[in-house]
């Protein structure tokens, strides 16, 4: 076995990294973007229009043209997981491109929903929002981490000469 080959640990801890990166992400923006956008036909719920109205988001664009635009981008990052699949980029070799652009489409969302909560004083809504924000940053840096960035031995540092 070559040195940059690394262990047994090193490939089952990529393939469960991996795994759950896609599965977590994937998931959180399928159901969000597939509720807003399927579920509840792009409408948004009483509560949140009630939460904006009198601001000058309730004039323009409107809650529901945001509500819209939330929606498509939520279920954007979810498609452009899909799309990374289908391209094999969940395999070491591969480089992760299309997987970065939707965590960072996934930050750019978090980032609306943020100003959103922030706009109406909802300060407690922007501090969960803002650890979604932070865990999808660590997570940005956690798939840069990963091989083929770093060598195959990533965990153990086999492929790390001193």
């Amino acid at each position: 076995m070559g040195e940059r080959d690394g262990t047994i640990f090193d490939d089952v801890a990529y393939w469960l990294t991996i795994v759950s990166v896609y599965f977590l992400v994937g998931v959180l923006f399928f159901y969000s973007g597939k509720e807003k956008l399927f579920d509840g036909d792009a409408k948004a719920p009483p509560g949140i229009a009630r939460q904006f109205d009198g601001t000058f988001v309730a004039t323009f664009p409107g809650v529901d043209a945001l509500w819209t635009i939330l929606a498509i981008l939520e279920f954007a990052v979810f498609v452009i997981l899909l799309i990374s699949l289908v391209r094999g980029e969940f395999l070491p070799h591969r480089r992760k491109s299309i997987l970065l652009v939707g965590l960072s489409l996934g930050l750019v969302t978090f980032a609306c929903l943020s100003f959103g909560q922030t706009s109406t004083g909802n300060n407690e809504g922007t501090a969960s929002i803002f650890t979604y924000f932070g865990a999808t940053a660590v997570i940005f840096l956690l798939v840069l981490a990963l091989p083929p960035n770093r060598p195959r031995a990533w965990l153990s540092g086999l492929g790390e000469r001193r």
